[in-house]
């Protein structure tokens, strides 16, 4: 259930509700909080006893190392421009999905399903704030509740869903991960299976109308990306 790691640059949020923030902030968490590596990591949200009570007794928001004895922050620069530079994987016409089907999947990304107007085009998110709640997203709030909030324009904390990158979507598909049982598994918690799985639940959620047809066309089209 791991969010893509491949075809991040020019995105905003990068993990899957969009809480945990960036690749960046992610590295310094992992690093310093859950590694215990020595190092600095700061994030106020975690003083919040409610939802983190174990984080907030420790204090894990407030992690602060000497810069002389600090291992982590100095490499988290480089690491960051490593991250962004690793392209998605490209699918093959033919091999990896249908180019005629994909065709027709084109046209109904960005009109009848309307999936472009969040997933745009070539970053597929939104550029800026690609994070949503549960209520844009007609859906539960399990795993977003479960993560730092972020703050809206009037100060309210907000718990959301990060507008995932699609580009080579069709490994996650095609179970190409290092693991067999990463096949599927799509959705920030791996509640669909397949690619058709999650294109009938936004098809009932919104309304959209999709014919059989349709669905498959789109769902080659995914595959495209």
């Amino acid at each position: 259930m791991l969010p893509n790691a491949r075809g991040l640059s020019g995105h905003n949020l990068h993990t899957w509700t969009g809480g945990w923030g960036t690749v960046t902030y992610w590295n310094a968490f992992v690093a310093v909080d859950e590694l215990h590596g020595k190092g600095t990591f700061f994030d106020e949200r975690f003083d919040n006893a409610q939802q983190f009570p174990i984080a907030a007794k420790a204090g894990l928001g407030h992690i602060s190392t000497d810069p002389d004895s600090d291992m982590v922050t100095k490499k988290l620069a480089a690491l960051h421009f490593y991250q962004l530079a690793l392209p998605a994987v490209k699918p093959r016409p033919g091999i990896d999905f249908d180019p005629e089907a994909a065709e027709r999947g084109d046209e109904l990304f960005s009109g009848k399903a309307n999936c472009n107007s969040c997933h745009r085009e070539p970053l597929w998110t939104e550029p800026g704030w690609n994070q949503h709640t549960p209520g844009e997203m007609k859906i539960d709030g399990f795993e977003s509740g479960r993560t730092p909030a972020s703050i809206d324009a009037h100060a309210s904390a907000v718990h959301g869903y990060r507008t995932m990158n699609l580009a080579g979507i069709f490994v996650r598909e095609r179970g190409l991960f290092m693991f067999p049982q990463d096949k599927g598994r799509f959705y920030h918690d791996g509640r669909f299976n397949t690619l058709l799985d999650v294109v009938n639940s936004y098809d009932a959620r919104f309304n959209l109308g999709l014919t059989d047809q349709e669905k498959h066309d789109l769902v080659e089209y995914l595959k495209s990306l």
